[in-house]
């Protein structure tokens, strides 16, 4: 029997409006200090929540440039749980030497990431270097110590400056961060990682403090340096106290005395 061509009409085409549309990417702005304007584009509605510019984001910002000449100005920044990665952006704005940003090592994350620093390269100065990497908290940081210029002597390289805004929230991953910041944070009394965050959800809030005192019995110094009330509140709808919902808080954690004197 010959072969026959069969006409199967639309049977196996997907009515219209049988899939949501994908969200289309919006872009937000952040208006440093200085006038200049920064502007990123976020990631539709990403479970990750790329989709947002945070307070404490823009807070982390804001606080880099005030203090860029002895806090970032050509040391080596990593910034942890970036999302749209203002810091990151920032911190290369103001003339840190190198600065990596990461995330969660998903494509459309990383992609917007890279997007984003493209976007900023006309505002950053050419000896400064902006790098865009995946990074799942606690594995290995090497790929990211690889962006940093050797200084040709036998020392490791390391981070000058950790940013961690927004991701202490996550208390379940405390000891993967703690991790990450045991094996990227130079052993300098002058290291510093920043973390800044908000307590969207005030009833964990006790959780999430938990992670100082975890950072405090893995070497480090805790020490809150801000407290700032924002405006508005980043989730109207949301439940819980609105007060600590507008609050950002902020910390430096640096090696411990005695963290230095076993590395001397």
């Amino acid at each position: 029997m010959a072969d026959e061509d069969f006409e199967t009409g639309d049977l196996f085409q997907d009515p219209e409006g049988y899939y949501p549309e994908e969200e289309k990417p919006t872009f937000a702005e952040h208006q440093m200090l200085s006038g200049q304007t920064v502007r990123v584009r976020l990631v539709g509605s990403h479970p990750l929540y790329g989709n947002l510019l945070w307070n404490a984001g823009r807070t982390s910002a804001h606080y880099i440039e005030e203090r860029a000449d002895t806090l970032t100005r050509d040391k080596d920044v990593l910034e942890i749980g970036a999302a749209a990665g203002v810091p990151s952006i920032v911190s290369a704005i103001m003339g840190a030497r190198t600065t990596v940003m990461t995330d969660y090592p998903d494509l459309d994350l990383v992609q917007n990431m890279q997007y984003n620093a493209d976007l900023a390269l006309d505002k950053i100065p050419s000896q400064s270097k902006l790098h865009v990497e995946g990074y799942k908290w606690g594995s290995t940081v090497e790929p990211l110590l690889a962006h940093i210029p050797s200084t040709g002597d036998e020392k490791p390289v390391s981070f000058d400056v950790l940013i961690m805004a927004d991701v202490v929230y996550a208390w379940r991953e405390h000891g993967n961060l703690i991790k990450t910041m045991q094996m990227a944070l130079k052993k300098d009394p002058s290291a510093v990682a920043l973390v800044i965050f908000t307590p969207y959800q005030p009833w964990l809030l006790p959780q999430t403090e938990k992670f100082f005192p975890l950072a405090e019995s893995s070497g480090f110094t805790v020490t809150k340096i801000f407290e700032k009330l924002m405006g508005d509140v980043l989730f109207e709808d949301d439940p819980g106290d609105e007060r600590l919902r507008r609050t950002v808080f902020g910390y430096e954690l640096r090696w411990a005395p005695d963290q230095l004197e076993s590395n001397a």
